[in-house]
């Protein structure tokens, strides 16, 4: 994290309260969904994960995951979610993070962004769990978990690294960070 230069944590941060603006408009969706599709809203979860990947894949350095997930849980919870969310964006922001260290910071692809959002999802179930949250029988949490799982892949991993891709095809990333060919490449080839 010490690497990060300012302009990287106020991009970072910038991710987060983006994210946390549009958290607050899903967290509507979802609530929307809850009485038409009571188990199947579980595939609209991933996007609570998608903050951290996504923060990662654009600027590459570490930290950033978490520094986003934390400008993302502090907007929510100053617009009104609570403390709580808090502690979520801390211990999804970790989780993250941890997936992108055990990886050295040096994979971009589908699969290690998916991953990420996968080990948020994870870090959420053990907050589940604590709040009570998911005290479910078993089968019901398998369900419940397993769509989540689902879901954090899909828009943690697809949707975040084809947005990613999106923008650096388009030069918009070229001032945070530049993209040499080779960059390039192993984005398009993970």
């Amino acid at each position: 994290m010490f690497k990060l230069k300012f302009s990287d944590l106020l991009i970072a941060i910038m991710v987060g309260v983006v994210f946390g603006i549009t958290m607050k408009f899903w967290d509507d969706l979802y609530t929307v969904v809850k009485p038409i599709l009571p188990v199947a809203r579980q595939l609209l979860y991933g996007m609570w994960f998608m903050v951290g990947p996504f923060a990662f894949l654009l600027i590459r350095k570490p930290g950033v995951a978490l520094i986003s997930s934390l400008a993302a849980a502090g907007l929510s919870a100053f617009i009104g979610q609570g403390f709580t969310v808090l502690i979520y964006g801390l211990v999804q922001g970790l989780a993250a993070e941890a997936l992108f260290a055990s990886f050295r910071y040096k994979k971009f692809g589908i699969a290690v962004a998916g991953l990420a959002g996968i080990a948020s999802c994870f870090a959420g179930f053990f907050l589940d769990w604590f709040y009570g949250y998911a005290n479910l029988e078993v089968w019901a949490l398998f369900v419940k978990y397993g769509l989540r799982v689902i879901s954090a892949f899909i828009f943690t991993g697809i949707f975040t690294f084809y947005i990613v891709r999106a923008l650096e095809a388009t030069g918009v990333t070229n001032m945070i960070r530049p993209v040499s060919k080779e960059e390039y490449d192993l984005l398009n080839n993970s």
